[in-house]
């Protein structure tokens, strides 16, 4: 299937093909005839899967065939809510991308810097906004939005909002919105309370689900390390060093962790930077800037703020910390695994996280061999948890199965036992 099978308009499909875009995802397959139909859509699909243009270019076609903002001035037709800075602008310029022959406007708000140039163009009208929760309530308090012209509103990355506490937020924005509208509802997992609240912002919707959890885990290269907590970024140094990657996203369980992550590799003499939600929003765009343009190499990052980061051919992954959800997992190597592109993810266990790499396995039903010759060995690990996944035990000098065989950064090397001794 293509594009053009999608009867996508003229001026929108010129754009797609001019970004490269001939054939749909699966979620743009199934969503986009949905929604050119007006009805209202229940997806779940990760980061990675396509979601924005499913939703972008609907929404861009519907305005473009019912001009009647053109003439006169231009009033917000189309609401995209979305939880952070980063992903905010990640949506905007898709939608300036997809849209750039349409003549529609759209605009991008979010906190942490002035309101002056975002009231500006508000001011001049458009006919899509894109917002962060807290920055548009404020702007609707202050009487520079209005959101009673809105047919279609999209609420994005649902599970994260609930998770950094949108949920009061949300309801506020739902009950300014028109009672007629097109709604859209996108998470990436549907725990209970994402469906009640889906329950509250949709009629009667359409249902999609892309479940590639299988398929990304399958053709991205993975690992384990059982390491204890304080030889953590020893071990991460070590990786580094072995060998030369163009691009490494680690990920930190906390924003704190990120940063003492980041200075603890300056420190062993290798350049990174970090990115999370303490850092302004100045800040945390230069950051990746830097690390999209290559001058960055290696990145830490928190799961929220990693939402926004989208980098073609990332050759690393690195849990540093397991997440404690494993649905997480899954979006965190998917980001090496793009495009039918292949990648390597590598993911330190202490201890305290074995139960977390325990509901990993269950999830994604494969193997995840134990890298078992280097210098940090926890040797406090007993056995593996249960699971398809049959890893070896750390004191074997066995090479794993699956992983590393022709890598030259997993070759034997002499184990070192851990220095136990107080020293005073």
């Amino acid at each position: 299937m293509t594009f053009t099978d999608l009867q996508i308009i003229e001026p929108i499909l010129r754009a797609i093909t001019a970004e490269g875009y001939t054939q749909p995802t699966p979620i743009q397959e199934q969503s986009i005839p949905i929604l050119l139909k007006g009805k209202d859509l229940l997806g779940c699909a990760q980061t990675g899967t396509g979601k924005t243009a499913a939703f972008a270019i609907p929404i861009l076609q519907h305005l473009f065939l019912d001009k009647k903002n053109f003439n006169g001035q231009r009033r917000i037709r189309a609401l995209i809510v979305t939880p952070t800075r980063e992903l905010a602008i990640q949506i905007g310029e898709s939608f300036s991308a997809y849209g750039k022959f349409t003549g529609i406007r759209n605009t991008v708000i979010f906190g942490g810097v002035k309101q002056g140039s975002q009231t500006d163009i508000l001011r001049k009208g458009v006919d899509i906004l894109v917002a962060t929760p807290g920055r548009l309530l404020d702007l609707i308090d202050q009487g520079y939005i209005s959101l009673k012209d809105v047919e279609i509103s999209v609420l994005d990355e649902a599970d994260h909002m609930l998770d950094m506490g949108f949920v009061h937020d949300i309801k506020k924005i739902i009950a300014k919105l028109p009672a007629q509208r097109q709604s859209l509802f996108f998470s990436a997992t549907m725990p209970p309370e994402i469906v009640e609240l889906s329950k509250k912002i949709l009629g009667n919707p359409e249902k999609v689900t892309i479940m590639p959890e299988q398929t990304t885990a399958e053709k991205v290269e993975q690992a384990v390390y059982f390491v204890g907590k304080k030889d953590k970024s020893r071990l991460l140094v070590h990786i580094l060093n072995e060998k030369s990657y163009y691009s490494v996203l680690i990920f930190s369980r906390t924003k704190h962790g990120a940063d003492k992550i980041a200075k603890s590799l300056e420190k062993a003499g290798i350049k990174s930077d970090a990115i999370h939600g303490n850092k302004s929003q100045g800040a945390r765009q230069r950051t990746l800037d830097n690390f999209k343009k290559g001058k960055t190499h290696v990145l830490v990052a928190t799961d929220i703020a990693a939402r926004g980061i989208d980098v073609e051919e990332l050759a690393l992954v690195v849990n540093y910390d397991l997440p404690n959800v494993p649905e997480t997992y899954i979006h965190r190597i998917g980001r090496t695994g793009r495009a039918n592109a292949g990648g390597v993810a590598l993911s330190f266990c202490d201890i305290e996280e074995r139960p977390y790499l325990k509901d990993i396995l269950k999830l994604i039903k494969q193997e995840i061999p134990v890298i078992e010759n280097h210098p940090f060995v926890d040797e406090s690990v007993e056995e593996t948890p249960k699971s398809k996944a049959k890893p070896q035990r750390p004191n074997s000098q066995r090479k794993p199965e699956s992983y590393g065989k022709n890598d030259k950064s997993f070759k034997k090397g002499r184990r070192k036992r851990p220095d136990t001794q107080n020293k005073r």
